[in-house]
């Protein structure tokens, strides 16, 4: 045997080597994913209680941050958090959620996971679609602020008191129009971001057909400023104006999905005409993606 293969060893002495693959779109399969994109992406601070398969005894209230951007935590009183909106992930972002969820139910009061776990294998631990109830829709509380991280009648302290601090000065104002759908008051700008179920391809025709019909917009005050990809769902994105309250789009934003479903039964029976291809081309052009 030569001195490279003496050095080297037998090749069965090797560990197997994993592959870790990203997963585009992690929440596919849930009634609950385009609100769990909204929060994950860009509402400030919200919260859901998770329907669980299993019911433990132990409920889950799923949240957008948590302070330090923990992954989870568990109030002193016992109610456990799970936080959407945390520093590192992994391949997997459903994945991740589910571990922490697991972690999340045999912990203690005070307990905190600051990161998920992202070293396991990645075929290791639950995924959301493992612990969720496939069909349900989740009840989405919108905060003013992050006063909920403490129970009633408890003054922060420490670092938690800092966080909190800056926390609740960086929220921007958020209403819910919708499933998926959010008005944000964006510093001197005002935008309706919608997360749309639909596959990419069909979207962008329904789009397209609405914008060559000049049907796009939420009416006076508001203009289509393009989309953005986030967790394999595209978000269309509207400029409003920010002098009006989130509640005056509330019907506009109705009516203009009522148009849009229109459109899409329109598209599988009526090919894009050489206008609307045009228009398609357009809006693909105001396209970015996020993760």
């Amino acid at each position: 045997m030569g001195k490279g293969a003496r050095k080297r060893g037998p090749k069965k002495d090797k560990a197997p080597k994993i592959r870790d693959v990203f997963v585009g779109q992690p929440f596919e399969g849930l009634a609950a994913e385009p609100e769990l994109i909204a929060l994950r992406e860009f509402v400030p601070s919200a919260t859901a209680p998770l329907s669980l398969v299993d019911e433990p005894e132990r409920p889950v209230t799923l949240a957008t941050v948590l302070p330090m951007a923990a992954a989870a935590f568990v109030r002193s009183d016992g109610e456990v958090f799970v936080g959407l909106q945390v520093q590192t992930r992994s391949s997997d972002v459903s994945r991740d959620l589910g571990r922490a969820i697991r972690w999340a139910l045999d912990a203690e009061p005070g307990d905190v996971l600051p990161v998920p776990d992202t070293t396991s294998a990645p075929a290791e631990g639950e995924r959301l679609q493992d612990l969720l109830v496939a069909d349900a829709e989740p009840d989405v509380t919108l905060h003013p602020n992050f006063d909920w991280w403490l129970p009633e009648d408890t003054d922060p302290s420490g670092e938690v008191k800092v966080s909190l601090e800056r926390a609740n000065e960086a929220i921007m104002p958020t209403e819910r129009l919708g499933t998926g759908s959010y008005w944000v008051l964006a510093g001197e700008k005002a935008h309706l971001r919608w997360v749309r179920r639909e596959p990419e391809g069909r979207l962008m025709q329904a789009l397209a057909r609405l914008s060559a019909a000049g049907e796009l917009s939420l009416g006076e005050g508001s203009r289509y400023a393009g989309s953005f990809r986030a967790h394999g769902l595209l978000v269309p994105v509207w400029d409003l104006d920010p002098e009006a309250h989130a509640r005056e789009w509330a019907e506009p934003a109705e009516q203009l999905g009522a148009r849009l479903e229109e459109a899409l039964k329109s598209v599988d029976a009526e090919p894009l005409t050489a206008t609307e291809r045009r228009a398609r081309d357009g809006l693909v052009g105001r396209q970015l993606t996020l993760r």
